[in-house]
């Protein structure tokens, strides 16, 4: 299939600049696979959808304030970084601005002299590997010098860090939040909770590819970037149990997706507990072995997510969805709306 097959237009002005006041009052479109119905909702009617006996799987990794600010030591050149993963010890895989400027053995001074950081490798794209030197903890230097790492198509400053993180946030480090989460509070989950939904968690670092475009003409050809992911053992126990029970897997998310159908994929359509890194392409064609139903946010024209999304539902069926999301003026993107994707309702 071609990168044009997933595009759509969207007028500007539904990019969501800001989160809502209330993280639940978000509107929800609910796609229906077998009718091919759209209804419009509020999120927190998310749990009509949900049964008795289903799993809802969250992806509880935290965002880092992993964008930086500092100046070139020898000349005094603004310098941005932004961390994407930990490579070994103090060595982070970053992305550098004014990258070209940027050379091997380049020195980085970050607060005054709190964080300094030199260049030891050069990738594509403008990657960097880097390693930075400071006294004390280095997520507590990182929190008080660190910004939270917006999405480029936000423009607004984001007045409270918090609202970029779930409320089940826990693991650091993500370049950017699992933002189908953020729609969820904590009374909405023991709502959830309470009508007999098992709340299970996993783990999958967002990374560098939530950053990158679709660069090539013919997906085949799309190479997808490493995510760290981990599922527990109690976690694949309780999935396994919900599954044997007839329960459904709903996921929270494309990286709650990500995770469970690639432990889906290496273990024959089972779900063991697993931990590793990932770089699966999930498009049309693909067959979903573990996920049964999921929400997650309007994503990017011509991106990886909208295909994933596609692959699910089907491209046309996404794309009728989108087109009258952009009439009915969802908001889209991190701080947008939710769609949430099911193959049948019969049971709710």
């Amino acid at each position: 299939m071609n990168t044009n097959d997933f595009d759509f237009e969207l007028p500007e002005a539904l990019i969501a600049q800001t989160p809502l006041a209330k993280r639940d009052a978000s509107r929800l479109l609910v796609l229906n696979t077998h009718q091919k119905s759209l209804v419009d909702k509020h999120f927190d009617q998310i749990i009509d959808h949900l049964n008795p006996g289903d799993a809802l799987v969250m992806n509880n990794t935290r965002v880092l304030p992993a964008r930086l600010y500092g100046q070139k030591t020898e000349t005094g050149g603004h310098v941005e970084l932004l961390l994407l993963k930990n490579t070994e010890g103090d060595d982070w895989e970053v992305l550098a601005k004014p990258a070209k400027r940027l050379r091997v053995g380049t020195q980085i001074s970050f607060g005054d002299g709190r964080l300094t950081a030199m260049i030891l490798e050069e990738l594509e794209h403008g990657g960097r590997i880097v390693r930075f030197s400071y006294d004390g903890i280095f997520l507590e230097v990182l929190e008080s010098l660190g910004e939270m790492p917006l999405p480029p198509y936000i423009h607004e400053r984001l007045e409270d860090r918090d609202r970029y993180q779930t409320v089940y946030a826990k693991e650091n480090g993500s370049a950017a939040a699992p933002t189908a989460g953020l729609h969820f509070t904590q009374e909405l989950l023991e709502r959830i909770a309470a009508k007999g939904v098992k709340l299970v968690e996993l783990t999958l670092h967002v990374g560098l590819g939530t950053f990158r475009p679709v660069s090539v003409d013919d997906l085949d050809d799309h190479q997808m970037h490493s995510e760290f992911y981990s599922l527990s053992q109690e976690a694949a126990e309780t999935l396994n149990e919900v599954k044997a029970a007839g329960g459904r897997i709903v996921a929270v998310g494309t990286t709650s997706i990500r995770t469970l159908e690639t432990i889906g994929s290496k273990f024959d359509g089972q779900i063991q507990a697993d931990s590793g890194w990932t770089n699966i392409f999930i498009k049309p064609g693909y067959s979903f072995k573990i996920v049964d139903a999921f929400s997650t946010n309007f994503h990017l024209p011509k991106s990886t997510l909208v295909m994933l999304v596609a692959a699910f539902a089907g491209r046309e069926f996404v794309l009728e969805a989108y087109a009258h999301a952009v009439r009915e003026g969802y908001r889209f993107f991190s701080f947008g709306d939710a769609m949430f994707i099911e193959k049948s309702s019969e049971n709710n």
